[in-house]
């Protein structure tokens, strides 16, 4: 054990030493992480052009941030499929696993929300769903236990400090051009 915690000293040491030796020219470059992790293999940016495919918008509200909107293309066996086939990160809970979404593309951040157990009724990720041209639907269903329609449009909604009744809504019409 002494050993190991020996080691661990040392390569600190030769970390440090390494930086105290960089010549005064030398530039560190430290890169900020992208602004969201979205995956680039797993559908495409904007509304799905026709009817073959699952639009997904996730809205921050009050995390901030931009209003995202990517198609899943084909058939999705699920809410939590379209989502994901759409190319967003998304993280459960510890308890519940993905059966409650406690995170969509890092946010709400860990400083604020650990993700042990079922996300608080006053800050949490809000599942709605409407047909093309229709109007958003809160959904009373867990989002492995519904199927989207193809051509249909899946929203994610941060609800923060809100009641049932005010919970928002995506802040995108579900339409596609």
């Amino acid at each position: 054990m002494k050993f190991r915690g020996n080691k661990a000293r040392i390569g600190r040491l030769v970390g440090a030493l390494a930086l105290l030796l960089l010549p005064a020219t030398a530039q560190i470059t430290v890169s900020a992480p992208a602004a969201y992790a979205i995956d680039p293999t797993k559908g495409s940016a904007g509304v799905c052009p026709d009817a073959n495919g699952v639009t997904v918008i996730v809205d921050f509200q009050e995390l901030g941030g931009a209003t995202l909107t990517r198609c899943a293309p084909g058939d999705q066996a699920t809410g939590l499929a379209a989502l994901k086939n759409a190319g967003f990160q998304i993280q459960g809970t510890n308890r519940w696993g993905e059966a409650f979404i406690c995170r969509i593309e890092g946010k709400p951040g860990t400083d604020t929300e650990p993700c042990v157990n079922t996300p608080p009724a006053s800050a949490y990720w809000s599942y709605w769903h409407a047909p093309n041209n229709g109007t958003w639907t809160y959904s009373s269903w867990g989002a492995s236990n519904r199927k989207p329609p193809l051509g249909s449009f899946e929203g994610w909604s941060f609800s923060k400090d809100k009641t049932s009744t005010t919970n928002p809504p995506p802040r995108v019409a579900p339409t596609r051009p």
